[in-house]
Order: structure tokens, then C-alpha cells, then sequence
């Protein structure tokens, strides 16, 4: 297995499951109602809804880096919304798309390249997608987190 194929099954466990270390976001995400993914349970800490806009925007932007185009300007975090039931699918749908997206660049990446630096970052691609391997896993562990809290 190359390591471009490596990082790609990373991806997918940590986006869709079967991962040792525990649920994946689409796990995490599994059985949050729109009124509990707008919920603060926790103060001032983010809702479950932010925290999967900024893992979507957050992969969108490595997507982006990984088949060269340029990045979207989209905000790392969204405005607070009502607990809307058809946004909530909807954000949903967005995340599996975007992620599903990410895999499809990465695969498609040649290997020699990974440790060139993304243009206008002082870090590889190699850095970058182990970044959003723990960046995206750290989201999901909040979410778990919160969802219990939400109850």
C-alpha cells in the first residue's frame, strides 16, 4: 500500500468509521437532531452545528491545496442559525461531499509530491493532511462530547 493509499484509509476511517481510536464525525454526528446540533450545553464553547461547518470549510480549504485550485473564501466559523431541521440535513450532506471530495483529491495526488510545500504555506502536503487527520479527529471528540451533554 503507497502512502498516498494510506492517508486516504485514514481519511475515510476518520470521516466514515472503523477506526480504533473511536467514532468517527459521521459517527459522532449519527442521531444529533438540528435542535441538539444548535444546542450550547458547554457555555461559550462552539455547538455541534459550528463545529461541522469548520471541519467542512477546514477540509474544503485542504481539498483545495491538494488539486490546486484556490481555496474558497468561506468563514472557519458560521453565524449562529435557528435549529432548522433541513439546514441541518443539508450541512450534513455538504460535510460527507466535501469529504468525500478530500479522499477523491488525495487519491489522485501523486506520492512524489507530498513533501513539496503547499504554495504559500511553510509546511508539506504531507504536514497538511496529517493536520487534518488529527484536525478532524479532535472535532469529532468534541462532538461525542457534546452529544452526551446535549443528552
Amino acid at each position: 500500500m503507497s502512502e498516498i493509499e494510506r492517508i486516504v484509509e485514514q481519511l475515510r476511517q476518520v470521516h466514515e468509521g472503523e477506526a480504533w481510536h473511536g467514532p468517527s464525525v459521521r459517527e459522532a454526528v449519527a442521531g444529533v437532531t438540528a435542535r441538539g446540533a444548535a444546542a450550547r450545553p458547554v457555555g461559550a464553547a462552539h455547538s455541534i452545528r459550528e463545529l461541522v461547518h469548520h471541519i467542512r470549510v477546514t477540509d474544503e480549504a485542504v481539498r483545495a491545496h491538494v488539486a490546486g485550485d484556490d481555496a474558497a473564501a468561506l468563514p472557519a466559523w458560521p453565524e449562529e442559525a435557528p435549529a432548522d431541521s433541513a439546514a441541518w440535513r443539508g450541512e450534513l450532506e455538504q460535510l460527507a461531499a466535501t469529504q468525500e471530495a478530500l479522499r477523491g483529491a488525495v487519491a489522485r495526488f501523486p506520492e512524489a509530491r507530498l513533501h513539496e510545500n503547499v504554495p504559500g504555506n511553510g509546511h508539506s502536503y504531507w504536514y497538511e493532511l496529517l493536520g487534518i487527520l488529527h484536525h478532524d479527529l479532535y472535532h469529532a471528540g468534541q462532538i461525542a462530547l457534546l452529544k452526551k451533554a446535549v443528552g
